[in-house]
């Protein structure tokens, strides 16, 4: 049996932007807990959760690290599964792949600092997927903070939901908790008027409450009557308590320790997880140990020990060692061998997890990030609500510095994908290149680092190309005969094609109009294939075509020399005959952007977008203080929008893309398309 129960455990992680001491914090609530010894520095890169060298060498959280510890209070353990996050907005993907896994969500923010935008962009978000939401205002004890300032501008912000479950005494030195025991003093305003605040806000929620509360005052509510209201609050987004600490100095973080146990939900209590069937129909998991299990995948480690390791969060059931689980819809199962928890880079074996905890698997390589693993047909086709991720913005073309490493360059590649739902692979075809997308410049450098140092892969890499298309603008005759004669049986085949323009979209269609026996039928399709060579390749820039007919009305053939290699070649130069007489022109792929920044950076990024021959779209206010702006932009000019939005808002600015359509180029682009072309294709 597990030493602890469902109703024992709490799950919540850590986000904010970089800096704000998250992971100093991840510190000192294992040491207040007594998870540690000694209490771990960023800058030495000693900390549980920055464990990797990149992170060491960064000072920075790059992962979602977990840390599983029990506390103990007199006679009671509560079992905390706590997850630091990334703070650099790169690195966002395993941030909120975390948070799908927990009912709470800590958004820590730096005293000196304020609220920023990204840290209110997290709080509306945690909101909006059902989370409980917490704000912890850390480095309250920084120099020349006005702390009361800070809580009224979150209080603004966000909303008078926002109240102060303690408030920084003595100034700045210790704090004085205003709801289990509200006497003490305050640097400012009172610890009275504080839980007054919070127990008006809470009781409200519950009418029966409401009217004890109003007959016979506090006094007449049980405690637990104050605990089953005040998660009603946190379930409904009715109240966000807010909490001033000092991680660096432990300032604040016993007390934090303390509401954790008592006033966050555990799993029974926090809203349910988004479970769906494949139609679409809600389904819901119960935190039940006795019931099929039910868990969830939200991370991934390709441990060079312990090999994979797929982290997920069990939501109903239990598992056990030898347990047999279904991977999503597939039919054979796989056994548990071994059932870890997780203490930062440790893994500790366990033999049994219960609904509501987090734990991990080794070495099961059908497992999947998002997986949902089961132990029962009846749940095949459940699976968890698309999780919304920000959208790769940059992209580079990588190959291998060293031929013959192409295997163990795409097997490296997949292992840093499964890790990270932002990082994506791409392997076009038709531009015979692999495309890593990722959030940012640091994002693919950190992904080339890891290439290196973990996997022994030296690569090379170079912008990726622009998916540009050719066609023609007018209707036009080309003609070509092939004659060769070398002694023996010759070859020969003559075409006469016209071409002509088709609507926006259309693609490509062949059109065989020969009659009489011109060409034999059994040659069609050697001219067809001679045609499609300068589809694929393109007559003028060497890009695909597209948007246009080719029509194949006449031709001769002789007896004898007539062969299929002899229409190929035919076909191929009747084309590139007519398409040099119907105007031909590149297209660009236009796509659709929508940039989020915030409302002051709006006049930079409009201006600059206008300086990429954008057109603007439109604009709008999702919330106070931010704006988006959408408009249509040629591809070509987004290569480096990522670092100048970056720049234009301090970080802050974020956008999408999605293919449009495609528009003629400009003159000048297309005269340098065609001249870069030139020497490759007269070589050819």
């Amino acid at each position: 049996m597990p030493r602890f129960s469902t109703q024992s455990i709490r799950n919540l992680c850590l986000l904010g932007a970089a800096g704000v001491g998250k992971t100093t914090l991840f510190e000192a609530l294992l040491k207040s807990a007594s998870a540690i010894n000694n209490l771990g520095s960023v800058e030495k890169g000693s900390t549980i959760s920055d464990y990797d060298p990149q992170e060491k060498q960064r000072q920075h959280s790059l992962n979602a690290s977990i840390a599983s510890f029990d506390y103990q209070q007199q006679d009671a353990a509560t079992h905390i599964n706590l997850i630091d996050t990334p703070g650099l907005t790169d690195f966002r993907g395993p941030a909120f792949a975390a948070l799908s896994a927990v009912e709470t969500a800590v958004v820590v923010i730096s005293a000196a600092a304020g609220l920023d935008q990204q840290a209110q962009r997290l709080i509306q978000r945690a909101r909006e997927n059902g989370h409980e939401c917490v704000v912890v205002i850390n480095k309250m004890d920084a120099d020349e903070v006005d702390l009361e300032a800070v809580l009224a501008d979150l209080r603004t912000r966000i909303g008078p939901e926002c109240l102060a479950l303690n408030l920084p005494a003595n100034a700045g030195k210790d704090v004085s908790d205003c709801f289990f025991k509200p006497t003490g003093n305050a640097d400012f305003s009172s610890v009275a008027a504080a839980h007054q605040q919070v127990i008006d806000q809470i009781v409200e929620v519950n009418p029966v409450v409401m009217e004890h509360y109003l007959e016979d005052g506090e006094a007449s509510l049980t405690p637990q009557e104050l605990h089953d209201v005040f998660e009603q609050c946190l379930r409904e987004g009715h109240l966000i308590p807010v909490l001033f600490c000092s991680a660096k100095t432990g300032v604040g973080v016993a007390q934090l320790l303390d509401v954790i146990v008592k006033l966050f939900p555990n799993p029974g209590e926090g809203n349910p997880a988004p479970f769906e069937k494949a139609a679409g129909e809600p389904v819901q998991a119960e935190p039940d140990p006795n019931k099929h299990v039910i868990a969830h995948v939200f991370k991934i480690i390709n441990d060079p020990f312990i090999g994979k390791l797929s982290v997920f969060r069990i939501y109903q059931g239990s598992v056990k060692k030898d347990t047999q689980l279904f991977v999503g819809d597939g039919r054979k199962p796989f056994k548990v061998g071994h059932l870890y928890k997780l203490m930062g880079k440790d893994h500790i074996e366990i033999d049994m997890g219960i609904a509501g905890d987090i734990c991990a698997v080794a070495k099961i390589d059908d497992i999947a990030l998002d997986s949902i693993l089961h132990d029962s047909h009846d749940e095949d086709d459940w699976h968890r609500r698309a999780l919304s991720l920000p959208s790769s913005m940059v992209g580079l073309s990588i190959q291998p510095a060293t031929r013959g490493q192409e295997q163990k360059l795409a097997s490296a590649l997949h292992k840093l994908a499964e890790e990270d739902p932002c990082l994506r692979i791409e392997h076009h075809v038709e531009l015979n290149e692999t495309v890593l997308q990722g959030l940012g410049e640091l994002h693919l450098r950190v992904a080339q680092e890891r290439l290196r140092d973990r996997f022994q892969v030296e690569i090379k890499t170079t912008p990726p190309r622009i998916p540009y298309r050719e066609t023609v603008m007018s209707e036009a005759e080309g003609h070509h005969r092939h004659k060769k004669q070398t002694g023996g049986a010759g070859q020969f085949g003559e075409v006469y094609l016209r071409v002509k323009p088709l609507p926006r979209g259309d693609g490509f269609r062949f059109v065989d109009d020969t009659f009489g026996g011109s060409i034999p039928h059994n040659f069609i399709p050697a001219v067809e294939k001679g045609v499609r060579q300068v589809i694929h390749s393109g007559a003028i820039a060497g890009y695909a075509m597209q948007d246009l007919e080719v029509t194949v009305y006449d031709g001769k053939y002789h007896a004898v020399d007539s062969k299929e290699i002899a229409f190929v070649s035919a076909g191929k130069k009747a084309l590139l005959d007519a398409v040099s007489k119907a105007r031909p022109v590149v297209l660009e792929p236009i796509v659709v952007l929508e940039a989020t920044a915030p409302e002051s950076s709006m006049g930079d990024i409009t201006s600059g977008l206008a300086s990429k021959r954008a057109k603007i779209l439109g604009t709008d206010a999702p919330s106070v203080g931010e704006l988006v702006v959408k408009a249509e932009v040629p591809m070509s000019e987004l290569r480096d929008y990522a670092s100048e939005l970056k720049a234009q808002t301090a970080g802050l600015g974020s956008y999408v893309v999605e293919f449009s359509h495609y528009e003629v180029v400009p003159a000048g682009v297309q005269k340098h398309l065609i001249d870069a072309y030139k020497p490759k294709h007269e070589e050819d």
